[in-house]
């Protein structure tokens, strides 16, 4: 049959998210928690210590080595990620004997009772306004060496975490790459360093980010991890379905484009906010709940990315507490699972026994397009009446500047079914880039229900009462496809 993967895909995408949700793993990935402290209002150390272990929550990520919290851990079994501040890196990188201190009071002095397992060493270092990014590499060198000497080099590790802003391309993941200027003087050898110790690269991905600056592109439920047909990566043929994949699997290709596919990756922080402030597009109560409910679900039933299947990941959720003397943006202040007062924003289980009885407490249908909020160009005489009958296609006075961007993302973040165009598919012909985009748009616009704003693609489209001519027949075979 022409043009009918997509009937298979829709059919069989829902039965395999049912299984992947009921099933009880013995082997998954790992959840942990950071534990910000900017806020008057916390708990004590002693208090919060309690906290996680009544939440079976058994990995910890702090900002610093604060000697309470430190104490507090001891015995506790929870492994611990401790971290040199970015504001120490010049010291830690010229002078070896200062980081053979700092080993020594912050990690030697607790380790093992408290069971540091890793450090990092700085963060987001590339954002630091104070230029900190040349002094990185030889820190974690000088502080790798400080733990040979206490002999602690193969039970902790030292990385760095990196936000995504660390890449030059993101999209589609297949071409993921690292910022050019940060290659050679940082990335090269910083991977050298965690192949040669045995480390992990750490990375700090937020989806929300991305949604928050581009919700009329990015459908809600991709970045929630909710049921939907799925992204198609253009460059290798994989289909995403979130977009914490999609952003894993770009740094995991950046690495790969360097020669570093044997490294592993530790997601030091993701996160939703439960409240923002009214531009913060996504941040609400009902969101971060659906995000962090379902993201827990995806790490502990195991499997890596489309990109590296067989990798499962450790995931720091960020974070612990709501924290109130944190600058920017009311979301800043609202990404805290628990509240100062220990009780919880939203319900999110933390173990696979939990997730048993887990399931995402939608309260509204998702926002077409990222909220419905596009105006759809519309072309003659067309009305609701007629909906059932409209067309998407592509302008052709739009130019290839725009056309081929909306294309893009028609075919990849869009989800799109695209295939039938390749050179060699059945609807390929037409060869010109309207066609195409006229039908991916169309595509998509049939996917999404024909709804107000999904046929718009930045100028690049309108609706039409009837297909062109000069694609009817692509146009019927798809719209039969995405009917069956």
């Amino acid at each position: 049959m022409l043009c009918s993967s997509l009937s298979m895909e829709r059919l069989t995408f829902p039965f395999l998210f049912l299984v992947l949700s009921i099933l009880s793993p013995s082997d998954g990935g790992s959840i942990g928690v950071n534990y910000g402290r900017i806020a008057n209002n916390l708990p004590s150390a002693v208090k919060v210590v309690q906290l996680l272990k009544s939440q079976n929550i058994n990995r910890v990520k702090l900002y610093d080595t604060d000697p309470a919290v430190l104490k507090s851990l001891a015995g506790s079994g929870i492994k611990v990620t401790v971290d040199l501040p970015n504001q120490l890196l010049p010291s830690a990188a010229k002078t070896p004997s200062f980081a053979l201190q700092w080993v020594r009071q912050n990690v030697a002095a607790y380790h093992p009772s408290t069971q540091i397992e890793s450090i990092a060493v700085g963060n987001e270092v590339f954002v630091d306004p104070n230029n900190t990014t040349r002094f990185l590499v030889p820190a974690m060198k000088n502080i790798h060496q400080a733990l040979i000497k206490f002999n602690l080099h193969s039970t902790i590790k030292v990385s760095s975490p990196i936000a995504l802003s660390a890449l030059q391309s993101s999209y589609p993941s297949s071409a993921g790459s690292f910022r050019p200027e940060l290659i050679e003087p940082v990335f090269k050898p910083m991977l050298d360093f965690l192949r040669q110790t045995g480390s992990y690269l750490m990375v700090n991905a937020y989806p929300f980010f991305a949604y928050e600056s581009n919700a009329n592109d990015i459908p809600l439920d991709y970045a929630l991890f909710r049921e939907n047909p799925g992204v198609v990566d253009s460059g290798n043929g994989l289909r995403y379905f979130n977009l914490f994949d999609a952003q894993i699997d770009a740094v995991f290709a950046a690495m790969s484009a360097l020669k570093y596919d044997d490294l592993e990756m530790v997601v030091t922080e993701t996160g939703w906010p439960s409240k923002g402030d009214e531009n913060e597009v996504g941040a609400s109560l009902d969101n971060a709940a659906a995000y962090n409910g379902n993201l827990v679900r995806r790490i502990l039933t195991g499997g890596g990315t489309p990109l590296r299947p067989k990798a499962d990941l450790t995931v720091y959720l960020f974070a612990l507490f709501n924290e109130n003397q944190k600058n920017g943006p009311t979301s800043e202040r609202n990404y805290g699972l628990f509240y100062p007062s220990e009780e919880k924003v939203y319900d999110v289980p933390f173990t696979v026994e939990e997730l048993k009885g887990y399931r995402d407490k939608r309260k509204s249908s998702s926002p077409v397009a990222g909220g419905g909020r596009l105006s759809t160009p519309v072309s003659g005489n067309v009305s609701p009446s007629v909906a059932g009958q409209t067309w998407c296609v592509a302008s052709g006075e739009a130019g290839k500047a725009k056309l081929q961007p909306a294309l893009d993302f028609a075919c990849g973040e869009g989800g799109a079914d695209c295939h039938p165009i390749q050179p060699g598919s059945t609807c390929y012909d037409p060869n010109t880039l309207e066609a195409h985009a006229s039908y991916a748009f169309n595509s998509y616009y049939q996917k999404k229900g024909r709804a107000i704003g999904t046929c718009y693609f930045g100028g690049t489209a309108y609706v039409v009462s009837q297909p062109p001519s000069a694609y009817s027949y692509h146009f019927s075979l798809a719209l039969a496809v995405l009917l069956y």
